[in-house]
């Protein structure tokens, strides 16, 4: 049965741009690779998009266990989010979960280029302008959170 998760984790995952996604091998070692949080659920289901169907899509069809971790350097605050995946394929697709994916990285796009604007350095080109369409949806049942505050930051907050 999936976990609930708060609105405090719930928004806390939306405002980071991406999270690395763990998931485990045919020979038991962790693949982490960055993966950006379509939506996420109150009653523990957070969905992911995949762009590339490569080294994720192959240990989620071997070992559906999966960890979503995200940090916020500046606050010193993070999460792990425990669970088992499903692969849905681009059939499955939902049209708000495409929307809200293509919402996000005309955001990034925007926030890239306003750097740019600034003279802060960053990547010349615009990357997120060129990544491919999904193919499919990582369907994740969230078991476990694991905060990932050190105990003596959060007897201070």
């Amino acid at each position: 049965m999936p976990k609930k998760l708060t609105e405090g984790i719930i928004r806390f995952f939306h405002h980071q741009p991406y999270t690395i996604v763990t998931t485990v091998d045919r020979d038991g070692c962790p693949h982490n690779s960055c993966k950006g949080i379509v939506d996420i659920e109150e009653d523990g289901k957070v969905y992911l998009l995949d762009l590339y169907k490569a080294k994720t899509y192959e240990n989620l069809k071997q070992n559906p266990h999966i960890n979503i971790t995200a940090v916020d350097e500046h606050k010193f605050i993070g999460f792990t989010l425990k669970g088992k995946a499903k692969i849905a394929n681009k059939n499955k697709l939902k049209s708000h979960i495409v929307k809200a994916w293509e919402t996000k990285i005309t955001k990034r796009i925007s926030q890239r280029l306003l750097k740019n604007l600034k003279g802060e350095k960053g990547h010349p080109l615009h990357p997120e302008a060129s990544l491919p369409k999904p193919e499919y949806l990582i369907e994740v049942d969230v078991n476990e959170v694991i905060d990932l505050t050190p105990h003596h930051i959060k007897s201070t907050a």
